[in-house]
């Protein structure tokens, strides 16, 4: 039954983006014909954008995600929809660019987006839809009864949002020409770094999640709190790598005059300090855990990797 639902949750995910993919694909075949519709798509490629974002996962992912009481599939998608979109913007035939700086920053999205995905199946056990995030799940709780409209807005146009926005880097690479100059090598610098600090943060919470797991198992004690690595000078260094990421993307943007893109970099980061109490209310409210926790929110660096404080220089202050 599990490998069933396992292959029918994939067969979904790989069907689900092709509305989008057909339709980009013939309007890059006719948009020179005199149609009033793919006239319009090759005038506004940001609202084009927007527009296939709209139909397809908001009202595709969500209808999915009602007919199965689990919006899994926008966990999956954030992962791969930032190399859909930066495919489109190189692909639309207004797009005008720096080659070296497209070949860059595509390759950059394909290795950000190979490393999330791979620590999203890593977590999920290597199963499709396996389970849903588990934020929406207490939402759901919270909202009882009006959840199924609700859902649509918190779920997923919110994450059109945010991703159209942390996105607009991408947008500005094509639609505007200037030579590769020092600042996208720092941009790329910036990237790759906070590519390797995810990976690396990502991994030893998931070996740290793994052997609790076993230790759970056996009946023996869990270790209350992950203090090794990088989280030892980070409390969520996976938090700090990913909004690392998004900045540095802006940077290419910013070297290219359109500073107001930041606003999509800056939007990000506010999420993740609204999800970063979310979570760490959680860890509170495990009793095997909770002093562990309290003593290392009062040492330990909030996102920004640093030295260790003492904790009782904290009390002292308090």
């Amino acid at each position: 039954m599990a490998t069933h639902s396992n292959l029918k949750n994939a067969l979904i995910a790989f069907l689900a983006p092709l509305p989008s993919l057909l339709f980009y694909l013939s309007f890059l075949r006719h948009y020179h014909e005199d149609n009033p519709l793919y006239n319009w798509c090759y005038h506004h490629p940001l609202l084009f954008a927007n527009v296939l974002f709209f139909l397809n996962v908001n009202i595709l992912f969500y209808a999915i995600g009602y007919l199965q009481s689990s919006h899994w599939m926008i966990d999956l998608y954030w992962t791969v929809i930032p190399v859909m979109l930066v495919h489109f913007y190189a692909n639309h035939p207004l797009a005008q660019y720096n080659v070296w700086r497209s070949k860059v920053v595509i390759l950059l999205t394909w290795i950000w987006s190979i490393r999330l995905t791979h620590n999203y199946f890593r977590r999920e056990n290597w199963q499709w839809g396996h389970r849903q995030d588990w934020r929406f799940t207490d939402m759901s709780h919270q909202y009882g009864k009006n959840w199924w409209w609700i859902s649509f807005f918190v779920v997923y146009f919110s994450q059109q949002i945010f991703l159209i926005g942390i996105c607009l880097p991408m947008y500005v690479v094509y639609s505007e020409d200037k030579p590769w100059n020092i600042w996208d090598f720092i941009a790329v610098f910036i990237c790759l770094s906070a590519i390797i600090i995810a990976y690396y943060a990502d991994t030893e919470l998931y070996n740290f999640v793994s052997r609790n797991q076993k230790l759970k198992e056996l009946g023996k004690p869990m270790v209350p709190n992950l203090d090794e690595g990088l989280w030892r000078y980070s409390r969520h260094p996976n938090y700090f790598g990913e909004q690392l990421w998004w900045w540095g993307l802006f940077l290419f943007a910013w070297n290219l005059g359109q500073t107001w893109t930041f606003v999509g970099a800056l939007a990000n980061s506010l999420c993740l300090a609204h999800v970063t109490v979310l979570v760490e209310n959680r860890m509170l409210k495990q009793a095997y855990r909770a002093e562990a926790y309290k003593l290392y929110q009062r040492t330990t660096s909030v996102w920004i990797p640093w030295f260790k404080s003492s904790a009782k220089g904290k009390d002292k202050e308090t």
